[in-house]
């Protein structure tokens, strides 16, 4: 049974109080009646109320002082207040001071109900927009991005360094490797966190369109400018903007990003009027934009605008210590409950594949393992054939080589049998992994007289 909204009533007169709190409880409402401003705000000192319905004038504290300390406890609390047709000034104030809304004697019971509901639906909305956010800041501050090898404690320590400053920063990084995601870290980890963070991916946008996309355009200022529009640095006025892939933008774009960048003001395609704007700018690129500088196609001045701080993320091959937790927590994220668990064959093949994808690629992976599981466990046979063909090199494997020489036929002898171990004795599986068929496996164990 869902709770009762809770509503603090407070007048002086006895009888329409009375009146008003046996209509409310009629309609579902939890009452507390009080006869006096201080009564009722002892109360509110006491329980927890969803609002307050309160008349302004009364002996003692009034309901305007009730307003002023209810709000200064609790800011979101509705309070709605009840007055006479001759304070209608008074209630005027009481809504400049932030009162939901205000009622006239007379008035009826629906007309109550009706401004009652609104406040409670208001106070419902504000409560699930701040779990909301609170749950984003939760999904996007840095111990979000999950790992502890030293690279990524390196990056993350970077970040948090200088997330509280206004500076730009420049995120270098192989697609996949989670550059968006330590931006949006960085913004909620400033004094931006408040403002909206808004991503642009520069490389999917058509050239043609762009221009309006980043900096807005006016109505008739091009065929199908049908109305003024912003752009997206408008958009991020007071929080941030990311623009992904910035290596792809065109020279001249480059150019009206520097200004925009140096004079903090943007103009719309087709405008006359500068727009002043607030904006921190987080840029990415997978591009080595050094090299890009010299051969001509980024412009100088705004790569070093851009690179006050340099962030690089290192790709998962560099990190492969990290590939036992991110696979744990994709598996966590894509399977009912969170039960199911990586087989240790399944792991060590994770861990020698080379990841072109990054993290991106393992979630993917993970996502599809999880999908197509037998069991609670996720299996080599779960995972894509790239995947379980995957290995180190033989000079990964030979460290040292003794020096007074070794046994061919032992070696080879040695890797079947550790094969055959590692995939439970399954011959199909264990000739996949050493990358020979399954005859040849055969004809070799016979060989060595493995069983």
């Amino acid at each position: 049974m869902a709770k009762k909204p809770h509503i603090l009533l407070i007048d002086d007169d006895q009888s329409l109080r009375r009146v008003i709190e046996y209509s409310l409880v009629e309609n579902g409402y939890a009452v507390r009646p009080a006869a006096t401003g201080e009564e009722g705000f002892a109360l509110f000192q006491k329980e927890p109320f969803d609002a307050v319905i309160t008349d302004i004038t009364m002996p003692g504290m009034s309901g305007m002082e009730v307003l002023e300390k209810v709000r200064k406890a609790d800011p979101g609390l509705p309070v709605i207040i009840i007055t006479a047709y001759g304070t209608i000034e008074s209630a005027v104030s009481a809504m400049k001071q932030g009162a939901f809304d205000y009622i006239t004697k007379p008035f009826n019971r629906d007309e109550l109900r009706i401004t009652l509901d609104r406040a409670l639906k208001m106070r419902r909305l504000e409560k699930e927009n701040v779990r909301l956010r609170a749950e984003v800041i939760d999904r996007y501050r840095f111990d979000a991005i999950v790992g502890g090898s030293e690279k990524i404690r390196e990056v993350i320590a970077l970040a948090g360094r200088v997330a509280p400053s206004d500076a730009t920063v420049l995120v270098t990084g192989e697609s996949g490797t989670g550059k968006e995601l330590l931006a949006r870290g960085i913004h909620f980890s400033s004094v931006r966190s408040e403002g909206p963070f808004v991503a642009v991916n520069c490389a999917a946008i058509p050239e043609n369109l762009i221009e309006s996309e980043l900096f807005g355009h006016m109505k008739g200022s091009f065929t199908g400018a049908v109305r003024d529009k912003e752009g997206k640095f408008e958009l991020a006025d007071g929080g941030t903007l990311f623009l992904d892939e910035i290596g792809d933008l065109r020279i001249d774009l480059q150019a009206k990003i520097l200004r925009a960048l140096q004079e903090r003001t943007v103009d719309r395609v087709g405008g006359v009027k500068q727009v002043e704007l607030d904006v921190r700018v987080i840029a990415a690129t997978n591009r080595d934009l050094e090299r890009d500088v010299r051969e001509g196609k980024f412009r100088e001045d705004l790569y070093y605008r851009l690179s006050v701080v340099i962030l690089h993320m290192p790709p998962l091959r560099e990190r492969k210590d990290d590939i036992p937790l991110l696979a744990e927590h994709f598996l966590k994220k894509f399977t009912r409950g969170g039960i199911a668990t990586l087989a240790p064959e399944a792991l060590s093949q994770l861990q020698s594949y080379g990841w072109p994808g990054n993290v991106r690629e393992l979630e993917n992976v993970i996502e599809r393992a999880s999908v197509l599981k037998r069991g609670d466990n996720v299996t080599v046979a779960d995972l894509p054939e790239k995947i379980m063909g995957a290995g180190g090199s033989a000079e990964d494997i030979i460290l040292n080589l003794p020096d007074d020489g070794i046994s061919l036929e032992e070696l080879e002898k040695t890797l079947i049998m550790k094969a055959l171990e590692r995939q439970k004795g399954n011959q199909t599986r264990a000739a996949e992994y050493l990358r020979i068929t399954r005859p040849t496996l055969i004809y070799r164990m016979e060989k060595y007289g493995l069983k």
